[in-house]
């Protein structure tokens, strides 16, 4: 089968092609400290060919959800150092997604700050999760000119850092309504400076901060994760197909490890103008090697890649409920059924705690 061959991205040969998608655990401590919970919860998990670590914050202002991790403190990158050393040490390769949730927070989670975004748009129709319980989304603060360029820099220091913590790579999240998805979508960006207005100028945050970090840590090991038909968080693209070809050509340019594509389903008779597949789309376009992410089976991703545009394939859930899932799938074993109510939080029931096939 395919998912099980050795394949190269970036500089890198992982030894499968099944990527551990990033996901957000929220058991870091009110520091954002990673401890030795998540140094097990990783390490477990170390035969996927690739692991992209949960969503990482770049800043204290990037924080948007508790108990989230982040990489712009000393004790941050320490922590994340054993992570990454226990991961290498079990022969294992890890990239890290960086994060800036822009309005997709509280300002309960943020010590008082108000949550920021390109133009003062609320998300409505949802709840947020704070300490005090679901809380419903407050009007974001806009960001200057200047701030968008200090979030640019802000972006190249995480990825700095988290070469130091001895990642193999990073991961730009640009996708599922976080702040530089909030800059692509025209239902959240209504700026009239540089960073909004045409798709070229909405694209334009996205490309910078790639930009930035491919110069600072070095060629193919930057990586983007996009998600053209996400409408999670009132995100909302008018000309996804105009939007997101002009911003891979755009990523063609620069010389990056992949492109994490999220081929997410929405309600075709709300968004006709949508596109019916973002990987035969936009994969197409693409010069970099693909990661196709969202609800794949081992059968349904094995299929993907025998189409010839997805390299390799993302599994959350399965990931989190099955630390060897590469051995799973290739013995035709029975997989564990993850835990809802322990994804988000709490301590190691449903973190690290789902068990292994039995040694034969």
């Amino acid at each position: 089968m395919k998912l099980f061959e050795s394949i190269k991205v970036g500089d890198t040969i992982l030894k499968n092609r099944m990527v551990m998608a990033p996901m957000t655990r929220s058991r870091a401590n009110l520091n954002g400290i990673v401890g030795d919970s998540t140094i097990k919860y990783y390490t477990q998990r170390a035969s996927a060919g690739l692991i992209i670590s949960e969503a990482i914050n770049i800043s204290e202002q990037a924080l948007g959800s508790p108990l989230t991790p982040g990489i712009y403190t000393v004790e941050q990158i320490t922590a994340w150092k054993k992570v990454t050393q226990a991961v290498h040490e079990n022969g294992g390769v890890i990239y890290a997604q960086l994060w800036h949730t822009g309005r997709v927070g509280h300002s309960l989670v943020k010590n008082g700050a108000q949550p920021v975004a390109p133009s003062a748009i609320a998300i409505e129709g949802q709840q947020h999760f704070t300490m005090e319980g679901m809380k419903d989304y407050e009007t974001p603060r806009v960001l200057s000119t200047e701030e968008v360029i200090k979030i640019v820099n802000e972006y190249k220091q995480a990825a700095i850092n988290a070469m130091e913590a001895g990642f193999d790579g990073i991961e730009l999240h640009a996708a599922f309504g976080y702040l530089p998805n909030q800059f692509l979508a025209d239902s959240a960006n209504q700026r009239t400076d540089q960073y909004g207005g045409s798709s070229e100028n909405r694209n334009r945050f996205v490309v910078e901060i790639m930009q930035e970090i491919v110069n600072a840590i070095g060629n193919n090991k930057v990586a983007i994760r996009l998600s053209p038909t996400s409408t999670y968080n009132n995100i909302i693209h008018q000309n996804p197909i105009e939007q997101f070809t002009l911003l891979i050509n755009e990523l063609n340019k620069l010389p990056l490890a992949y492109i994490h594509i999220m081929n997410v389903p929405f309600p075709a008779d709300k968004f006709p103008h949508y596109l019916a597949n973002s990987i035969e789309t936009f994969g197409k376009l693409t010069q970099h090697t693909v990661i196709a992410n969202c609800g794949y089976t081992k059968e349904t991703g094995e299929a993907e890649l025998e189409k010839g545009i997805a390299k390799l394939i993302s599994f959350g859930a399965l990931f989190l409920a099955n630390p060897d899932l590469p051995k799973r799938f290739e013995l035709n074993a029975e997989l564990n059924q993850p835990d809802r109510a322990t994804m988000y939080g709490g301590q190691d029931k449903g973190y690290i705690d789902y068990p292994f096939l039995a040694k034969l």
